[in-house]
């Protein structure tokens, strides 16, 4: 069975956004991004929940096609349309080619897509995170820490009913300043 990864960029004191859900405060640089890039090329599949499914369907299936675009950002581009999208949400009713909704127990809906899917899956968002973290369901975190302190906003880590033990799988830090944290969740 594969492992369900939760992986984003982090502010030092924790938070994935800001109050208003800014993201501009994250330097992805072509070497943070180029890496991003391989660690999604490992996944079978991505989980989003509403919001950041909306957030990045906003951009990326025509991002190849943006004269801006940085070479990495077309190959990302290229990868997130090529792999399969499954939305955790109770509200949205059509979702892009490539992409499928799923609603009710997120337990018992990550148990069906175990058994359907052989690999690894990444879950994108703090909110869908956070009922997967709470579940104990989550295998492995990879923060991704810039070098800038937010003070408020969407944390990276909920509230949980107790500690958890981690392990250092490994650590990266780029010239941008940012530094990758991976770790594997100790399971009691």
């Amino acid at each position: 069975m594969g492992k369900l990864i939760y992986s984003m960029n982090v502010s030092l004191d924790g938070f994935t956004a800001t109050p208003d859900g800014g993201l501009e405060w994250a330097n992805v640089d072509h070497e943070l991004h180029t890496w991003f890039n391989d660690q999604s090329r490992r996944m079978v599949a991505s989980l989003y929940g509403r919001r950041m499914y909306e957030l990045m369907a906003g951009y990326w299936p025509t991002a190849a096609d943006d004269p801006d675009a940085a070479p990495a950002e077309r190959e990302f581009a290229a990868i997130w349309n090529a792999t399969p999208k499954i939305v955790f949400s109770r509200s949205l009713t059509d979702v892009l080619p490539g992409s499928r909704i799923v609603a009710g127990d997120v337990g018992e809906r990550l148990a069906e897509l175990r058994a359907e899917l052989s690999g690894d899956l990444d879950v994108s968002g703090p909110t869908l995170a956070a009922q997967f973290l709470a579940l104990g369901l989550v295998d492995e975190l990879w923060l991704i820490v810039h070098p800038v302190v937010l003070g408020a906003g969407t944390r990276f880590f909920p509230e949980l009913p107790g500690h958890q033990r981690l392990e250092l799988l490994e650590t990266r830090t780029f010239t941008s300043g940012a530094v990758a944290l991976g770790y594997r969740v100790v399971q009691a």
